[in-house]
């Protein structure tokens, strides 16, 4: 074996294996290693590719396969692109083909119009980014992406780029939109243990504002970019979006799918919920403009109430209008929701066409277009049923995984700017679990979770300033890891508008009442350097205070001008500072002031709460419909002295309004951090006002909308009224309406809160800070964390709190 191999063949096969043992069977000649240069590139015969030539292929590509339409110039720039860099290959391999449907994929993600123009960057950025990606004139992928990540490639690819600009989209199929590039949820020390790190604030005008696609059934970018002096069509498209939204969003309900495997109905009215598959009738719903002809007929209309020219009620929808009439209607349920114009509603009736020679027809004695003659004469009147979170976004809800599909679609939109729920969801509640539960299982300490929400505080007024420092002064006495992760203050922040002329100063008067809450706060910087300030404004705050005289001001409204707040601001930083040299750590506490509404995300998308100041209820009451009173039928008493039929149908529609909405627990039986007499510890809220807040709230949800009134009641920016939309619903909405009582309901898995005022004229500060602090000085997100959590976690007391609600609909057995 030695003579086999000498010394000399070493020059010939320099990298010979070394000899062993001969039991090994070392090899005479050594293996020849394989090589590992890589292949060529492909190279690219660039050819002058007519735009009508491409023509057929990409009509085939872009508008039969993805809807979407070329104009010259993108025909043009495509056919460039393909006759440079797929060459004389672009037919016979199919790389033209390649090109387009990416391209077209990245265009529909990207967010882009039905027609695609050629003058903007936008195409031309997609084309350069596929440039970048192209091995051999196609498109490659990396190697073990699924089909859905193969346009989003992460930065670990040294030579991929996603196909779509960073700047302009965000990653659906990445960890890295909120800065988590390859978070590993093990590694839990490497995340910030604070919170706060995970909170942000979303402000109205920087919220994306998304449009409902009917023929796509998705949501696309509103083009062109919103602007506060919009064009007039877009008045008209703020209420078809409305109408889109809820109306797919009845097509989903259960209450209005026909079965394909039985058609049963039933003749009395059953009960179902969003939650629930229950053998039941299925509801149609019937246009305006089919009505025609169809005289005498009982039909389901969706449509928008509105008052026409002629002074009639009328309810539209995107095919026409008919005038209503609800002399013999009842709201469903009695008593238990708030009808007035400007709100799309479900009305069940009969239609009665008009009786003339010229027979019924669009125009007719409304002597409107687009009317329809004769009337609808409605039996009952309910709001669109509303549906849960969970449902829209198409995860789990109690008790299932985060990953499981329920039949929504949205899941992978993103509806604040901040990570949608598919992309993002599972990982961050993961991380919320690990960060809020850091204390060991028995400790007392209590994990850092509050939020401290402070309605209607008057700068105007000495009681306020007093009640205010009371707030911070309990506060801030509390350890550093169990104070609130963040201070919400509501407006109205004067009582009057002094910016148009309600005060003696005007501007000069409101910047000394910002100057005297900076000097509050400066006495307690301790909660200053651990906390987030959130200042919302209300009608009278500037500028928007200074046309309005404090009437209804156009939403969303920004927030307080910078020029008000420089001592605010102020104060934090030095606050921050001392804190750095006393203790040689750094704090970053600081002050937001935001929009109004705004929204508030806590570790993405994993928990929403909207922040709203409006007094809803009272233009409620001056703008809804009355209806006629409950016709009593007279029915002899039973002999065992049992309730009349009126009694039973009045407790009937009282369990059913217990059943669709429950008040706050947590809230009931949260006690106070304050030492106050036993006298002093009133309930939250009577009979009656539990009554009014369950009709609030149950409104506005069902409406997904913040405004749901006539734009010459409550005006809107018709560009921005995207960010008044809920939908899907948040965690939580903080309603502040000082002529409602302060409440806490709980409505298809949103928890409701009205903090009221933090001073009422009715009773002293000291009393009212009591029954603040019961109301609001609780662990918001705790609820909110418990609702994500699973339920043999809990005690009986909290899974009784996160039970699941059925939602309330137009009938009876729709709720």
């Amino acid at each position: 074996m030695d003579g086999r191999i000498r010394a000399g063949s070493k020059s010939a096969y320099e990298d010979s294996v070394p000899s062993s043992l001969p039991a090994f069977a070392t090899p005479v000649h050594p293996i020849r290693q394989r090589s590992t240069e890589q292949p060529s590139k492909p190279s690219i015969l660039p050819i002058i590719l007519p735009p009508a030539t491409l023509r057929p292929l990409a009509f085939r590509t872009f508008t039969k396969k993805h809807n979407l339409t070329l104009n010259s110039s993108a025909l043009e720039l495509f056919a460039t692109f393909i006759g440079k860099y797929c060459g004389t290959g672009w037919r016979e391999e199919g790389l033209a083909e390649r090109v387009l449907d990416e391209a077209a994929k990245a265009w529909k993600i990207h967010g882009g119009a039905v027609i695609v123009p050629g003058e903007g960057d936008e195409l031309r950025t997609i084309l350069q980014n596929i440039q970048g990606s192209m091995v051999g004139g196609r498109p490659v992928q990396k190697e073990g992406l699924s089909r859905q990540k193969s346009l989003a490639i992460g930065e670990g690819s040294s030579k991929m780029t996603p196909l779509y600009p960073r700047e302009t989209y965000v990653d659906l199929h990445g960890e890295d939109s909120l800065g988590m590039t390859a978070l590993d949820i093990k590694d839990e020390d490497s995340q910030p243990k604070d919170p706060r790190k995970w909170l942000q604030i979303v402000d109205a005008f920087e919220q994306p504002q998304l449009v409902y696609n009917v023929n796509q059934k998705h949501f696309d970018i509103a083009r062109p970019k919103p602007s506060l002096l919009s064009e007039p069509a877009q008045k008209t498209r703020l209420f078809r979006n409305r109408y889109n939204l809820i109306y797919q969003r009845l097509l989903r309900n259960e209450s209005f799918q026909v079965s394909a495997v039985t058609t049963f109905r039933s003749g009395s009215l059953q009960r179902s919920s969003s939650t629930m598959s229950t053998p039941q009738q299925s509801y149609k719903l019937t246009p305006i403009a089919n009505l025609l002809g169809r005289s005498g007929s009982n039909h389901l209309l969706l449509g928008l109430l509105t008052i026409s020219p002629t002074g009639l009620l009328t309810i539209s929808d995107l095919t026409g209008s008919i005038t209503l009439d609800i002399q013999h209607a009842r709201p469903i349920p009695e008593n238990g929701a708030w009808f007035a114009p400007g709100m799309i509603v479900l009305v069940d009736g009969l239609y009665e066409g008009e009786e003339s020679a010229a027979g019924p027809g669009l125009g007719g004695n409304g002597g409107i277009g687009g009317s329809i003659g004769g009337k609808f004469v409605g039996f009952s009147v309910g709001g669109p049923p509303c549906e849960r979170r969970e449902i829209t976004l198409g995860v789990g809800g109690e008790g299932e995984s985060d990953n499981l599909s329920v039949g929504g679609q949205f899941g992978w939109v993103d509806f604040l700017g901040v990570g949608s729920e598919r992309e993002l969801g599972p990982n961050m509640r993961r991380l919320e679990h690990n960060v809020m539960r850091r204390q060991p299982t028995g400790s007392s300490t209590e994990f850092r979770s509050k939020m401290v929400v402070m309605g209607e505080v008057n700068l105007d007024s000495a009681k306020t300033l007093q009640a205010f420092k009371k707030v911070l002064g309990t506060y801030a006495a509390e350890p550093a890891d169990q104070s609130p992760i963040a201070v919400v203050l509501m407006g109205n922040f004067v009582r009057h508008a002094v910016m148009s002329g309600g005060g003696s100063g005007g501007s000069i008067e409101y910047k000394e009442y910002f100057d005297t809450l900076a000097s509050a706060l400066s006495e307690y910087p301790s909660i200053l350097q651990t906390a987030t300030f959130i200042f919302v404004p209300g009608d009278n705050d500037p500028w928007a205070s200074s046309f309005a005289a404090g009437s209804a001001t156009v939403l969303p409204r920004r927030s307080v001008p910078e020029l008000f707040t420089t001592r605010i601001r102020r104060v934090f930083a030095v606050a921050n500072t001392d804190a750095e040299k006393s203790t040689g750590r750094k704090t970053d506490g600081k002050v937001i002031w935001s929009t109004n509404p705004s929204r508030l995300t806590l570790f993405g998308p994993a928990q929403e709460v909207v922040f709203f100041r409006d007094d809803m209820s009272g233009r409620l009451r001056r703008n809804a419909i009355r209806f006629g009173p409950l016709e009593s039928t007279s029915v002899a008493p039973e002999p065992s002295g049992g309730p009349t039929a009126t009694e039973s149908a009045a407790a009937s529609q009282e369990r059913d309004l217990d059943e669709v909405m429950d008040l706050d627990q947590a809230v009931e039986t949260a006690e106070s951090n304050m030492p106050a007499p036993e006298a002093n510890k009133c309930p939250i809220a009577t009979d009656n006002d539990l009554q009014t807040a369950r009709k609030l709230v149950k409104t506005l949800l069902d409406q997904g909308y913040l405004s749901p009134f006539p734009l010459s009641v409550r005006p809107v920016h018709w560009d921005f009224a995207g960010a008044l939309h809920l939908y899907p619903l948040p965690d939580a909405l903080v309603l502040l309406d000082p002529e409602t009582p302060p409440f806490a309901v709980t409505y298809e898995g949103c928890h409701v809160m009205n903090p009221g005022s933090l001073v009422s004229t009715h009773t002293s500060p000291l009393d009212m800070i009591t029954v603040y602090e019961r109301l609001l000085s609780l662990y918001v997100w705790i609820r909110s964390i418990l609702a994500k959590m699973k339920p043999h976690n809990l005690s009986k007391q909290d899974q009784q709190i996160m039970r699941l609600k059925s939602c309330g609909g137009l009938l009876p057995r729709i709720y």
